[in-house]
Parts: structure tokens; C-alpha cells; sequence
């Protein structure tokens, strides 16, 4: 059902945890969420679900790690906002922890049907945006790359930054590439239909 034929769902916070040990009952799917600290992931969840603050950015980038768990609709899936990675005000040691719990959630999680990567569309693939990618693949997880803050280009530059992400995303697994603007809600409705596809 394409998202142009349905209504938003409510959606609701219902729990953070501190490995997939925990996850709220009933087990659904899970729509994951992941990119780097301070790239919009909240912002882009709100926008998505047509909500103010319903997710939060945290008050300490890149020392929270837990999974914060949203029921979507009536019982219908979860979105999983993971922590931000790639801080650069924390110690190495800890990025490396970061990587390790964030590796766990991919590897062990038996409900996963889709990761929404989220990169900053004026910076492209990071580094570790690529690290990230390559786990993805390895734990074969479908994903997607959202570009996000295109309403910050204009028309010229949104093209030449937009193609030289496609390209290198396309090639390293995404399913799609789309664009984001979580200020005007631009591509809500198509990333809409990416969720549903992956969930239907």
C-alpha cells in the first residue's frame, strides 16, 4: 500500500534497552535507525511520525548506548532509534565500545526488516558511514540511505551532491537512496513507501 493511501500511524515511545535481551514484548518487526552523532536521526524520526519530541537527542552524544524502542500503529512494527556513532569528543576506547554494541544489535536481532542509514547529504558517506555499510552487508541486512538537509542546497548543488552519494551507496548494497528534508518533511511520503514495501 503505497504511503499516499494511508494515514500516519500513532506511534508511541514504550522502552530503552540495553541489548536485544530486552526488547518489548510482543516481538515485532523493527525498522532501525542509525548514523552518525548529530546527524538528525531524531529529528528525521519526528518528521517521519508527524511528531514534535517524541524522539530525543541525547544530552551525551556518544556515551548513550541504548535502544530506544517506538511502537508504530497497533502492533504493527518498531522503529529503533540506535545510538549516534563517531563522537568525536569521546575516547577512542569508547567509540570501539560503541562498534561492538552496535555490531551485537546487528548480528543478533531476529526482527530487523529494514536499517535507515542517515547521512548528512552536504557530507556524503563518511568513513564511518562506510564501516557501518560493510557491517550491514556482512550481517546481510537490507538497507537504505536517507540523505538528509537537502533543504539547506540549492537546486545546482542537491544534484552533484545527491549523484555522488548515489553512486558509491548504490554499489555498496542500498536499496535506495532518498532524500530528506525533516524542516519540510520533503520525502516523507516516499520513505513512507519504502517502510511499508519492507514490512508488506
Amino acid at each position: 500500500m503505497s504511503a499516499r493511501a494511508f494515514k500516519i500511524p500513532p506511534a508511541q515511545f514504550v522502552k530503552s534497552c540495553a541489548d536485544v535481551r530486552q526488547i518489548p514484548k510482543p516481538a515485532l518487526p523493527e525498522i532501525a535507525f542509525v548514523g552518525r552523532s548529530n546527524v538528525g536521526k531524531s529529528s528525521l524520526i519526528n518528521s517521519l511520525l508527524n511528531r514534535k519530541g517524541l524522539a530525543m537527542a541525547s544530552a551525551t552524544p556518544g556515551k548513550t548506548r541504548l535502544l530506544n524502542y517506538f511502537r508504530i500503529g497497533d502492533q504493527s512494527c518498531y522503529f529503533v532509534d540506535l545510538p549516534g556513532y563517531g563522537y568525536a569528543k569521546v575516547s577512542r576506547s569508547l567509540q570501539e565500545e560503541w562498534a561492538g554494541f552496535l555490531e551485537d544489535y546487528l548480528a543478533d536481532s531476529k526482527n530487523i526488516a529494514l536499517v535507515i542509514l542517515i547521512a548528512d547529504v552536504r557530507r556524503g558517506l563518511t568513513e564511518l558511514d562506510m564501516q557501518m555499510i560493510q557491517a550491514l552487508n556482512m550481517y546481510r541486512r537490507r538497507f537504505l540511505v536517507v540523505a538528509t538537509k537537502v533543504d539547506k542546497l540549492n537546486r545546482q548543488e542537491r544534484d552533484k551532491l545527491l549523484a555522488s552519494l548515489r553512486g558509491p551507496a548504490l554499489s555498496l548494497g542500498a536499496e535506495a537512496i532518498v532524500p530528506y528534508s525533516s524542516t519540510k518533511h520533503e520525502g516523507r511520503e516516499e520513505l513512507w513507501d519504502e517502510i511499508l514495501a519492507h514490512l508488506n
